[in-house]
């Protein structure tokens, strides 16, 4: 029996939406669905003031593969953005990623040797201390960071914030987490290495609606209340949601980290002068504030807005009813997702994708790059 689509799309996020743009391109048609009462999933932009605010969190695009840059780009121009975000540490500033500028602002050494001979000191003096401990290997976070980088810039930079993020002391968290460090012995505040990076002028919602212009769309709409009805409007089903739930939890629930906004509009042109600030003490409950315009406004630009709006983030455990934003791949959850994982090899009609229903973390770049390959 012939079905009304080729495929059921479940989540309007990048994943889906790039999905259906490519099936729209090979002639096929499909139904793109969303519980959310907006297309673009966590891309999703609010416009508030003028500004376009990452509603669900701060989304660089960067990439070094130039055949995603180009597709991207075809479907709405991007900036020239280029992520430098600062550390406040006790009220002083260092720059991100670790490079000649924090090791100035850190330790006042001017050249890269300075800056090797200070590191190097740190790095002998945590191996000494491990030793004294009888370890050769680092146990945990604590130790691998401070082996990497020493202790000054783990004990402002690295510790509360991570503790924050992961809602664990790092002497509880494994070593591998944060095995490769980026360390840079140039003046370079850029924090990617990708060739390429930016954000769609005019937001992220152009992005989506290019993409799903002309592919016919729903949103309000829950998967679950009536699965039956959607799983037989189409031949293939895209999913993109959490794939416990697709299994109704039957090997039990993974877990997740998630994130609470605080967003507030603010009467003046420039609130903290970038659009990234990492607050890194752990007194301070909060792990970051972004101020949305500067993804999009420059110079002159910023000050001809008059107000500004900034989101404030705080990590927490995810419990029902909040939203998945980090898996947590313990060895707990690793184990738990390979079942799933099984099942889901099965199927020959459901195909699974992006960050939910592959429980793993993805840049914007990989979620195109890997939509690419399963298309064309």
């Amino acid at each position: 029996m012939n079905k009304q689509y080729d495929y059921l799309i479940v989540g309007a996020g990048l994943y889906g939406a790039t999905f259906a743009y490519l099936a729209k391109k090979a002639g096929k048609k499909s139904l793109v669905i969303d519980k959310r009462p907006h297309l673009g999933g966590n891309i999703y932009c609010e416009n508030i003031e003028g500004i376009n605010v990452h509603k669900y969190g701060a989304h660089i695009f960067h990439t070094s593969n130039k055949k995603v840059w180009d597709f991207v780009n075809s479907i709405v121009e991007f900036n020239r953005y280029t992520n430098s975000p600062v550390a406040n540490y006790k009220g002083r500033l260092y720059n991100l990623p670790f490079n000649m500028n924090t090791f100035y602002q850190m330790w006042g050494v001017t050249t890269p040797e300075e800056a090797q001979a200070k590191i190097a000191e740190q790095k002998t003096e945590a191996v000494a201390r491990m030793k004294a401990e009888g370890v050769s290997e680092p146990r945990n976070l604590e130790e691998q960071a401070q082996i990497l980088i020493g202790k000054d810039i783990y004990e402002a930079l690295i510790k509360g914030y991570t503790e924050k993020q992961w809602g664990r002391k790092c002497t509880e968290l494994p070593a591998f987490i944060i095995r490769r460090l980026p360390v840079r012995l140039i003046f370079d505040n850029n924090y990617f290495n990708d060739k390429y990076q930016g954000i769609p002028i005019g937001g992220y919602n152009k992005l989506i609606d290019g993409l799903l212009d002309d592919v016919e769309t729903k949103t309000n709409v829950d998967f679950f209340e009536d699965r039956n009805h959607w799983e037989e409007l189409a031949d293939k089903i895209v999913f993109t949601g959490k794939i416990d739930e697709f299994y109704d939890y039957r090997f039990g629930k993974l877990e997740y980290r998630t994130v609470r906004f605080e967003t507030e509009i603010i009467d003046k042109p420039n609130y903290q002068g970038n659009a990234v600030v990492n607050y890194t003490e752990r007194e301070v409950p909060y792990t970051r504030v972004i101020e949305h315009k500067h993804f999009e406004m420059f110079g002159q630009d910023v000050y001809d807005c008059p107000k500004t709006v900034i989101s404030k983030e705080y990590s927490t455990e995810w419990k029902d009813g909040m939203e998945p934003y980090y898996p947590v791949n313990d060895e707990r959850n690793s184990q738990l997702y390979a079942k799933y994982k099984e099942l889901a090899d099965k199927e020959e009609r459901i195909i699974f994708g992006g960050r939910l229903a592959e429980y793993k973390y993805y840049d914007m770049d990989d979620i195109v790059e890997k939509v690419f390959c399963m298309i064309q």
